[in-house]
């Protein structure tokens, strides 16, 4: 079967990943200042880990002939190792007996970033998703012609 829109599979797994990606960010950024979580404990930043699955060289050591594109996935969520930051606020209801408060290890600032790169690839690929709609159309239409 003639595959009109070839690495469509490869962009959409792209563009799931990168979406997974915003809504951890998105997690981190409202728990930014959460001092104390459901476990008790200050909230602990999370991040994304992406694989590759590499099925084009997977198929190419097994000889078959229809090799696809690469595709990336989420791999796993995990949580930050970063120590959390220690605030003095005396007043606060979490704070010690020396006034400091052990506060989530998100610099929002930096998640900020993050989410900036992480739309500017969901957008990249999202463009590759309509070029090669707008070619598949193309090319249908050069059938209608003839």
């Amino acid at each position: 079967m003639l595959n009109l829109l070839p690495g469509i599979s490869s962009t959409t797994a792209a563009l799931t990943a990168e979406r997974i990606r915003m809504d951890i960010i998105s997690q981190n950024i409202a728990n930014a200042h959460t001092a104390q979580g459901p476990n008790g404990q200050p909230y602990q930043r999370q991040q994304v880990v992406f694989e590759t699955v590499l099925n084009q060289q997977q198929q190419a050591s097994a000889g078959i002939g229809d090799v696809r594109p690469q595709t990336v996935q989420v791999a796993r969520v995990q949580p930050d190792n970063r120590p959390t930051i220690r605030v003095y606020n005396p007043g606060h209801p979490q704070a010690d007996k020396n006034g400091m408060v052990a506060m989530p290890n998100v610099n929002v600032h930096e998640e900020m970033a993050d989410l900036i790169v992480s739309s500017r690839a969901f957008e990249a690929n999202l463009a590759v998703v309509k070029n090669a709609r707008s070619l598949a159309m193309q090319t249908l239409a050069i059938g209608k012609r003839t």
